[in-house]
Order: structure tokens, then C-alpha cells, then sequence
């Protein structure tokens, strides 16, 4: 594990190191970098694997009010601390939407995207709403109403009793005002669909057949719209995270992916 001064905050991260192409791993709301235990364990034989705490994860605080390109900043400033000119950046749900960023605003420095349920629209009003609900309780509520509510969200990331009794007790212990910060800049992103056309670098698309956060479907629409798109796995019966819940599934196309950059 190690520390880097990136923007104002303090970035915590792994790094596999060695002589590999470089993988960058961004991990989604409310997770960590070790959602991506077993990419690392599959990849990092042969690949330089970074994965880092996104701002209010981890151990990675946010000191303001932030937004996804500040984000994507904060994901350069990390490979430019590592000495890596260049990355193949690896988002799941919000690492994606800054990996797409970064694409945007650091051309050079992203050799390609893998979009793990991801996507470069905004929320509809309805689901904004029941973010916004599940901030207050985050932050208001009661323990037993805070807990309900980890219920429903493992149900919707994971949907794995095992794994949700090991992440429940990690947002349980989150700071309320961190995910304010975290939460904020997912309430307010901004819609980069139109400027897909402008991501050139080639772009593997991984999402879960039954992911109720992000539908595939609109996985499939932003996959038509990327000039150098891969192609999407669609990985059967899996949910918001599907690198955690069939590793079977994706380390294998995500192998294929990077062998074939």
C-alpha cells in the first residue's frame, strides 16, 4: 500500500509494480480498491496493476466538494506520482464514469477503457430521488434504518449474501459527511453521452445481465456510440458488480482485452 499528494488529498493505493503494461482499477460507490482482489490475483502476474481509493472511500478522504473530472484528475496525478505515461483504465459504475472522463481530458495518457456496468448518461428524476433518500438515511437516519437501507443497496450492487455481509459493515462504518462530498458528485454529474465520439482509444464493455443500477441497456446504447468499441460480455444473472460476483466470467474477456492491446 502505498500514499500519494494528488490535488489536495491523499490517494491511497496499491501497486503491483514490475515491468507489465499498466492497468488502472477504479472502483464504484460506496466500494474500495479491494473490489478488485481477483483482476489483481488473475493479472498482476503479468500486468503493472494499480488500484486506488477513490475521494471518500477507503482511505482516501475528500476535503470539498469534488466532481468526476476532478476525479479523473485525481486518477492521472496518480500515474504521473507512479511514473506510468500510460494506462489502461479499468471502471466499475463511478470508475467508469471518470475513466470516460479521462478519456476526454487525458487522451494520451488512456491506452483503452474497460467499463465494468458503467455508463456516460445521468440518472433519471426518479432514481436521483431514491439516491437522494438513501444520502439522508446515510446521515440522519436511525442504525436500524441505516442498516435496512445497506440491505437494499447490497441487494442492488452484489446480490450475494456472502459478500454483503462483508461490505455491510464497512459502509456502516463510513463517515456520514464523506459520502455527503462522494454523494454529491454523483447526484450532479453531468451528461457526456454527446461527446463519445470523441474517445478514440479502443473500449471493452462488462456488465451484469441483471444489474438494476445501470441497466445494460444503456450499457449497449453508449456502446454504439464509441468509435473503437470491443464489444460487450454480458455476464448471466449478475448484478452491479460483476467482477466481484463471477470473476469466472470477466477476469477471462478482461485478459483477452488487455493481450490483445
Amino acid at each position: 500500500m502505498g500514499t500519494a499528494q494528488v490535488n489536495g488529498v491523499t490517494v491511497h493505493y496499491d501497486d503491483t509494480g514490475g515491468d507489465g503494461p499498466a492497468v488502472l482499477f477504479s472502483h464504484g460507490f460506496l466500494m474500495d480498491r479491494s473490489m478488485f482482489d481477483r483482476q489483481v490475483e488473475a493479472l498482476g502476474g503479468d500486468y503493472r496493476c494499480v488500484r486506488w481509493d477513490e475521494r471518500g472511500f477507503g482511505g482516501t478522504a475528500a476535503t470539498g466538494e469534488f466532481s468526476y473530472w476532478d476525479s479523473a484528475d485525481d486518477a492521472v496525478a496518480l500515474l504521473d506520482h507512479l511514473e506510468i505515461d500510460q494506462a489502461v483504465f479499468v471502471g466499475m459504475s463511478q470508475g467508469g464514469f471518470l475513466s470516460l472522463r479521462a478519456a476526454l481530458a487525458h487522451p494520451d495518457r488512456v491506452r483503452a477503457v474497460v467499463l465494468i456496468d458503467s455508463a456516460a448518461d445521468t440518472d433519471d428524476e426518479e432514481t436521483l430521488d431514491g439516491y437522494r433518500g438513501m444520502l439522508h438515511v446515510f446521515g440522519n437516519g436511525t442504525d436500524e434504518e441505516r442498516a435496512g437501507v445497506f440491505q437494499i443497496v447490497a441487494g442492488l450492487i452484489l446480490g450475494d449474501e456472502q459478500l454483503a455481509e462483508e461490505w455491510i459493515p464497512k459502509w456502516q462504518a463510513i463517515d456520514p459527511s464523506q459520502l455527503t462530498l462522494a454523494g454529491g458528485a454523483l447526484l450532479n454529474r453531468d451528461d457526456i453521452s454527446d461527446r463519445a465520439g470523441e474517445i478514440r482509444c479502443p473500449v471493452l464493455s462488462i456488465h451484469g445481465t441483471d444489474d438494476q443500477a445501470i441497466a445494460l441497456e444503456r450499457a449497449l446504447a453508449l456502446a454504439a456510440t464509441l468509435p473503437d468499441h470491443r464489444g460487450v460480455i454480458e455476464v448471466e444473472g449478475a448484478a452491479h458488480a460483476p467482477n466481484m460476483t463471477h470473476p469466472e466470467t470477466v477476469n477471462p474477456a478482461l485478459r483477452t482485452f488487455l493481450d490483445s492491446l
